[in-house]
């Protein structure tokens, strides 16, 4: 009887692949972004949970003079401040993160269950508070910015000149924009069409386009709807009089600024509970430090809602 000598008598991948080891990630969330709010606000660690903004009533009756030498009078002035500052109190994003231990003790390696769990909902958590400081209804940039501070854009689509303006409504030492990545590429289109196309510097390892000097900081919190969104320009900083940010300080379990993670028992179905939470939120200490543009229009085809 003949052999057929083509005939290949090896291994194949399938059965080699049962004892091999397969290299496993840690789950991946495409919810996270990089945060840079968060990352370039200045943070003010609260004592009780309330922060006091308060304000000079009228800074046109502080008066002062430049005296001739032959002049023996003085001006004599006081500043008023208001009887009561507006008060900020801190809001809380928490959650409760169950894990059964019989899941936590078998099935914990290459990668710890309970620590797993543990990162993604704090990554979830830190997301919603980004959110929360620009949308949030009390103390979020978007709801907190003066009429007098609150510009539209002149053609629709984001132009050098609808920047400027705003940077000569925070001329004060202005820290950056804040933009949905569609509001920046909509952004550089323009300034490419008028042949300036904008500068790029590297922060925290990323690169960033920039206006004027100052940075445009891609959030994907400002909400795109019915093709329009806003930028922001901020200045940060309590001795700039600035936009800060406000937490919580020494909070038991404490894994970060105002983000807290404590254990909260096993139950009788032998569920083990861990407790999320997060203490934040934000001031505006002047009306100068923030500025709003609106009515900005982006791709149709990149629209998020």
């Amino acid at each position: 009887m003949a052999v057929d000598h083509k005939e290949q008598l090896a291994l194949g991948d399938v059965a080699a692949r049962t004892l091999a080891n397969a290299t496993k990630t840690v789950p991946q969330l495409s919810t996270i972004t990089p945060r840079w709010l968060a990352h370039m606000l200045n943070w003010v660690p609260l004592e009780a949970g309330i922060y006091r903004v308060n304000k000079v009533k009228d800074a046109s009756r502080v008066t002062v003079a430049c005296s001739q030498r032959d002049e023996r009078e003085l001006p004599q002035t006081f500043v008023d401040y208001e009887e009561w500052g507006r008060e900020y109190m801190l809001s809380a994003v928490n959650t409760v993160v169950d894990v059964h231990t019989r899941v936590s003790d078998l099935y914990s390696s290459p990668h710890n269950q309970i620590r797993e769990q543990l990162r993604l909902t704090i990554e979830t958590v830190k997301e919603r508070q980004e959110s929360e400081l620009i949308n949030n209804k009390e103390y979020g940039l978007l709801n907190n910015v003066s009429d007098s501070q609150r510009i539209k854009t002149r053609t629709g689509a984001p132009t050098p000149d609808d920047l400027d303006e705003l940077i000569a409504k925070v001329w004060k030492e202005p820290g950056f924009f804040l933009a949905h990545p569609s509001a920046i590429a909509a952004f550089g289109r323009e300034c490419t069409r008028r042949g300036v196309p904008p500068p790029t510097i590297t922060m925290f390892g990323s690169p960033f386009l920039t206006w004027r000097g100052i940075p445009l900081v891609p959030l994907d919190k400002l909400s795109v709807v019915k093709n329009k969104t806003s930028i922001i320009l901020l200045r940060t900083g309590e001795s700039r009089q600035g936009v800060v940010g406000l937490y919580q300080p020494n909070l038991p379990g404490e894994q970060s600024i105002g983000l807290s993670v404590r254990f909260m028992g096993i139950d009788r179905k032998a569920i083990a509970s861990y407790l999320v939470s997060l203490y934040c939120s934000l001031a505006v200490l002047t009306d100068d430090a923030l500025a709003v543009l609106d009515n900005v229009e982006v791709d149709k085809y990149h629209e998020y809602k």
